[in-house]
């Protein structure tokens, strides 16, 4: 996909982090955005914002783990500007703990918000794009989704599941020649509130639970690497590099090649590589 001046793009995650700025990358190429986000005041600081520039942006509040919130999202999408060409499948929450301390709960959320949100925003807008004639879908996972990191398993798990997912998709479009790209955007440290994502537990209708000492020294660790990671808009503008080139592999850090080579080469071994948290 070439052109994006006036083609329509949805972003979930949409109202900070990576997904506010792709949102805005989206919104100077022309595109009109669609925002989805489960933070309602957030929600409407980035729309307010986006408008106040200028731009032709609407935001429905989503909780993406819930498939008739990701119809709605679509169905205001279609409301409102007609067509779908660029979907962003990008909320994502994290939940530390040993696999012992973990409750069902805890995998519940993450996954319904990392893996089966993507489920269901594939199955909702693929169909949508098709009928606009052209597109592109780009799918958040993480560096975690290249290689497991010790006491987040929920994460881990739905991150492999969004880069699996994500490789189907790009092969059963290309056997289909169908004029729609997909990617798999799969980012290292970057300065977004992941390690906060907490806050809006509750609202997907789970309790919040007790976070283990695991789960607050992982925010410890965590949080100043975040931190110190790059920032959004850089991803923002790889992203856009990402659609335009038909790129599959979107790693925001390039030293995450080297990991997978070592990751290849433990298979080879048959040796589980260690010591690359991401």
């Amino acid at each position: 996909m070439q052109d994006f001046k006036d083609g329509v793009a949805v972003v979930t995650g949409g109202a900070s982090g990576i997904g506010l700025a792709t949102a805005t990358r989206f919104a100077r190429e022309g595109m009109k955005v669609v925002l989805g986000d489960i933070q309602q005041d957030a929600l409407d600081t980035a729309v307010s914002s986006l408008q106040s520039a200028g731009h032709d942006v609407i935001g429905v509040t989503t909780d993406v783990s819930r498939v008739e919130q990701v119809q709605n999202l679509a169905d205001q999408a279609i409301a409102a500007y007609g067509k779908v060409n660029v979907v962003h499948n990008n909320a994502g929450v994290v939940r530390a703990g040993t696999l012992e301390e973990l409750t069902l709960e805890d995998w519940q959320w993450v996954l319904g918000v990392d893996l089966w949100s993507v489920i269901y925003g594939l199955k909702i807008f693929l169909p949508l794009i098709k009928q606009a004639g052209q597109g592109h879908i780009v799918n958040t996972s993480s560096s975690a989704g290249l290689q497991a990191s010790a006491n987040i398993a929920p994460y881990n798990v739905a991150k492999f599941g969004v880069v699996g997912l994500t490789e189907t998709l790009r092969l059963e479009l290309d056997e289909g020649d169908l004029p729609i790209g997909a990617s798999v955007l799969c980012p290292g440290a970057v300065q977004t509130r992941i390690c906060e994502s907490d806050r809006n537990r509750q609202a997907t209708g789970l309790a919040a639970g007790n976070a283990s000492e695991t789960h607050q020294a992982f925010k410890n660790i965590a949080g100043p690497i975040v931190e110190a990671g790059i920032a959004p808009i850089d991803v923002a503008e790889m992203i856009i590099t990402a659609i335009r080139e038909n790129h599959f592999w979107i790693l925001t850090h390039p030293e995450w090649k080297n990991v997978m080579q070592e990751r290849a080469a433990g298979m080879v071994d048959s040796q589980l590589v260690t010591g690359f948290g991401g």
